[in-house]
């Protein structure tokens, strides 16, 4: 086990193409951080740079003490399970599982132990003399983690490991990986798109934007607090609704309602909102106009308009498409963020008609 450190790290292609900038990222022994964005952000380049499979050509990658930009992948201690488990069909689960050890002259016995050892702890046992194809795609994985396992690398990197998994195993799998890392206690690091997988599996995200960390924190702290618009839109379902709003003499006004009284100067403004902290009432508050409804079973989430802005509100009552509801929220739940940058904004706010 290591420690990751990624000072100024930066990936450029022929023509100029910045693939990822100028990213620091410090990752303590045992910690488990997931690279999470949008396709093309630059999360999966990053982690080819950290296994050696990218050249670096900014910045430094250091595991443990060592500086690893010029080693090669086999030399930095590290073990990768990629997303279509790259197992050889030839050989059994056994001779899968063994295969690096086998390379690296590991003795025998040593081995054997260690493979018994990781199939005891994937429930793999009853499949050792099988071969790839005659396993599920949720067995498979597990092979895939065996193998790594077995290495008892300085740091795990998962590259969308569960995307070829259908939803109902994705869920059980990543439970699965949370609790082996957990117990193995090995710094990892996990590529996802997906930002449920990401929040219930991180200690810290880091969020990645074009090729840039947009934010870095624990995965409540990200979602309560978005550094930026970017981070509240893809952080949460539903997305966080983001409206065009104003600071008109210390009043934060939408649609010509005062929403909250707050310490900013008068402007444009950008404010957040998330569906489950909005509320409907009887009277007063925000005039929305019901849109569709998605009926999600433990609860339904409202989508209207506000003007002619978009708007989303989780509730159990019985609205239909057509309907003119009124939302109401707390003032301290609402999010701010500069309207030119759309960097988040720290302001106090009171109570204002929006809350009542």
């Amino acid at each position: 086990m290591a420690e990751l450190t990624l000072n100024a790290v930066g990936k450029t292609y022929s023509g100029g193409v910045k693939a990822v900038s100028g990213v620091d990222i410090q990752i303590s022994d045992g910690e488990f951080i997931v690279l999470v964005g949008p396709s093309g952000c630059g999360k999966s380049t990053l982690l080819r740079m950290v296994a050696g499979l990218e050249t670096v050509t900014d910045g430094e990658i250091h595991i443990g003490s060592r500086l690893v930009n010029q080693l090669d992948p086999a030399e930095r201690d590290i073990a990768m399970v990629f997303q279509n488990y790259a197992l050889y069909p030839h050989m059994t689960v056994r001779d899968n599982m063994a295969y690096g050890l086998k390379n690296r002259r590991t003795p025998k016995a040593e081995i054997e132990t260690r493979v018994a050892e990781a199939a005891r702890m994937l429930e793999l046992g009853q499949y050792l003399d099988r071969k790839p194809r005659a396993l599920s795609g949720g067995q498979r994985q597990r092979v895939a983690m065996g193998r790594a396992i077995v290495r008892q690398p300085a740091a795990f990197l998962f590259d969308e490991p569960l995307s070829n998994l259908d939803a109902k195993l994705r869920v059980s799998m990543r439970m699965e990986i949370r609790k082996l890392q957990q117990r193995l206690g090995t710094t990892s690091l996990y590529v996802t798109h997906d930002q449920l997988e990401a929040m219930t599996l991180a200690d810290r995200l880091v969020v990645l934007n074009g090729g840039r960390v947009e934010q870095i924190g624990a995965p409540l702290e990200v979602y309560r607090k978005p550094a930026s618009t970017f981070v509240a839109a893809f952080i949460g379902s539903p997305a966080m609704s983001l409206l065009d709003a104003t600071v008109e003499g210390g009043r934060l006004m939408l649609e010509g309602h005062v929403l909250a009284e707050v310490d900013h100067k008068a402007g444009p403004v950008t404010l957040g909102l998330r569906a489950e902290d909005l509320r409907l009432v009887a009277r007063g508050g925000v005039p929305m106009r019901v849109e569709y409804i998605e009926e999600l079973g433990a609860h339904r989430v409202v989508h209207g308009m506000v003007g002619d802005q978009s708007l989303a509100v989780v509730d159990q009552g019985a609205e239909a498409p057509g309907d003119l509801i009124h939302i109401a929220a707390d003032p301290a739940r609402l999010h701010l963020f500069d309207a030119a940058t759309g960097q988040r904004i720290d302001v106090r706010s009171r109570v204002g008609e929006f809350a009542r």
